[in-house]
């Protein structure tokens, strides 16, 4: 009798069971279909690499940005040094040829110094040899002297810068004396022998050209 009891609530308890699956099973949720997640990952990485490529190309147009300022300024800075460079020529070309013109001095008198001129050196010797060659007296080359002491100090390479003028006699514009020497720029003997033909067929005699320099100061 006990058995049997027993037996038929076994038999309660397992159809109690089977009732209960069937009912969770027909209240559980659908399950996601893998093809739905693949499509959304697939969506992913296409959204991070179109983020990437974006990333690339500001990237590349920044460099190219970069690129062109750095060119225009490598432009402007090779500008600047060939300006520079040319400038440095000119002033190398100068200084080359002033230091060429120092070092050879002027040229050489050949002509006799006369005795009466020994009181005289360098140029103003020339000078005085040269003012007696011309038919004045030793008075006149007292009034020459005085003029070009005035005009140059008897420097051959005395140059007015805002003028032009150039040498001893201080010609205007220099090449003038050309007509007297080729060698006009570093020769004493062909400025002063210009110096003097000019003097005398302007004012006769150098005192009469120092008279006028003091009165109007150019002769």
């Amino acid at each position: 009798m006990i058995r049997n009891v027993i037996r038929g609530a076994a038999v309660v308890v397992l159809l109690a069971g089977l009732a209960g699956g069937a009912y969770l099973g027909e209240k559980r949720p659908p399950q996601t279909t893998p093809v739905l997640d693949v499509v959304q990952a697939e969506a992913a990485d296409m959204q991070l690499l179109k983020d990437r490529q974006n990333e690339h190309a500001a990237a590349r147009a920044r460099w190219t940005v970069a690129e062109g300022n750095a060119a225009a300024k490598a432009k402007t800075t090779a500008k600047t040094a060939s300006g520079y460079a040319k400038d440095l020529d000119k002033s190398v070309v100068a200084a080359k040829k002033a230091a060429q013109q120092a070092s050879s001095g002027p040229v050489a008198f050949a002509g006799p110094i006369p005795s009466s001129c020994n009181e005289f050196s360098g140029s103003r010797a020339v000078g005085c040899a040269l003012t007696l060659s011309a038919g004045f007296g030793l008075d006149q080359f007292a009034c020459l002297n005085k003029l070009w002491n005035k005009e140059s100090g008897w420097n051959y390479r005395a140059e007015n810068r805002s003028s032009g003028a150039y040498g001893i006699p201080q010609s205007l514009p220099g090449n003038k004396m050309a007509a007297f020497g080729s060698d006009w720029k570093t020769n004493p003997a062909t400025q002063i022998k210009w110096g003097l033909d000019y003097i005398k067929k302007r004012y006769d005699t150098p005192c009469g050209a120092w008279n006028h320099s003091v009165q109007y100061n150019n002769y």
